[in-house]
């Protein structure tokens, strides 16, 4: 696909966000390769700069087995995180800001020095982390009726919108991040249960997957990065009025509430 093409689609997508207009979805009308949907992030994430927004971080989707069978794909996808998607666990979330969220919980990485692909490792992801910490991530999609594919999302910035981390700062080998159980709840009542190894494996697995992808774009996970690896569960909608509490046993919990 040309770079006109691609622009065109990139200004649709950023328009969506911004006038909380859907679209219908870019691949239904194009035969986007995953190298478009990339190039397509990559223009709005170029224009989210050049408005003074400022990258703090990646996060990775499509990391559970059951997400990769459902898009028909065989590996993840990654997104950008900016300074104004992020939020302190308790915080209040405006749902007039977005347009069909759901919340995923996440072990959330804070990196204490870069990760430069090919070949990082889970130990070199947790011997790179500063702290681990419980998210929760508010997704989101600018396409209709969340009726997507996997380049849709890809060029919808991986259908991000906000993180929501904890108050908790835990050394990364302190507890095995495998086997540590997940309990999310909506509203006072748990909804779903999973645990650590929901996300390949191990919740530092996607993340040596992004450092080693981002290698072939030229790019590298920076120090001070905060990185979020996917989710232990399915996305759950909200709406106004709705409160969420992910607990994850020893390393403590996030929480958010929908005006």
């Amino acid at each position: 696909m040309d770079e006109a093409q691609l622009k065109e689609i990139a200004e649709r997508l950023n328009r969506a966000e911004r006038d909380h207009v859907a679209i219908d979805p870019p691949a239904a009308s194009a035969a986007l390769s995953s190298t478009d949907a990339y190039r397509i992030q990559m223009i709005n994430v170029e224009r989210r700069l050049a408005a003074g927004r400022r990258i703090v971080g990646r996060k990775v989707g499509l990391t559970s087995l059951a997400m990769q069978k459902m898009m028909g794909v065989n590996e993840p996808d990654f997104g950008h995180l900016f300074d104004d998607m992020i939020l302190a666990s308790g915080a209040e979330c405006h749902v007039g800001e977005l347009m069909l969220p759901r919340v995923e919980p996440e072990i959330a990485f804070v990196l204490s020095r870069e990760l430069n692909g090919p070949g990082v490792t889970r130990e070199a992801v947790l011997a790179a982390a500063e702290y681990v910490t419980p998210a929760l991530e508010i997704i989101d999609t600018r396409i209709r009726d969340w009726k997507i594919t996997l380049a849709d999302t890809i060029a919808d910035n991986a259908s991000s919108a906000r993180v929501v981390l904890g108050a908790e700062k835990i050394a990364p080998r302190r507890f095995d991040l495998a086997a540590v159980a997940m309990q999310l709840e909506k509203n006072g009542s748990v909804v779903e249960e999973d645990v650590g190894a929901a996300v390949l494996g191990h919740p530092a697995e996607p993340i040596a997957w992004l450092a080693n992808k981002l290698a072939e774009f030229g790019q590298l996970l920076a120090a001070g990065s905060i990185v979020i690896p996917g989710a232990l569960c399915r996305a759950v909608a909200v709406a106004n009025g709705d409160s969420i509490a992910a607990r994850f046993g020893p390393l403590g919990s996030a929480r958010v509430s929908f005006i």
